[in-house]
């Protein structure tokens, strides 16, 4: 039970613990004009890769991990996407359209040590990455 004098540090509080809850920074940040989302709900975007870069991992691993600057077809923001798997990143250039999903971490999040990192990379030019890799088909000349 507080105490008699305890209400204005409860009310405090209370406008400081707002902020944990998920749907309240989600309506504020809306509110403030800072889209959340750069996909905008949906599943997938496509995009075109503006650069291919490297990001270091966060403590205690180490190594790079190889990832490309996409700008999205829809709304022009600029993400960062991780391309999966040993040596993919050789199989995509610079203007090259890529098709990017989420990585499926919590609440949208990054996943383990790749900080800054929400998005992969599933196609390049229209041909899963996969295919690509494995041989099965080739990338589509431009």
């Amino acid at each position: 039970m507080p105490g008699e004098f305890a209400a204005r540090k409860l009310a405090r509080d209370r406008q400081r613990f707002r902020w944990k809850s998920v749907k309240y920074v989600e309506r504020m940040r809306r509110k403030m004009g800072k889209a959340a989302d750069p996909l905008e709900g949906a599943p997938q975007a496509t995009g075109i890769v503006i650069e291919k870069t490297s990001r270091e991992q966060k403590q205690p691993s180490s190594g790079l991990i190889k990832a490309v600057r996409v700008q999205l077809r829809k709304n022009g923001k600029m993400v960062t996407a991780h391309v999966p798997k040993d040596k993919s990143i050789n199989y995509i250039d610079e203007h090259d359209e890529v098709m990017i999903e989420g990585l499926g971490g919590s609440q949208g999040g990054a996943i383990g040590t790749m900080w800054g990192i929400k998005y992969r990379v599933i196609k390049v030019n229209g041909v899963a990455l996969l295919e690509i890799r494995k041989g099965k088909k080739e990338k589509p000349r431009r």
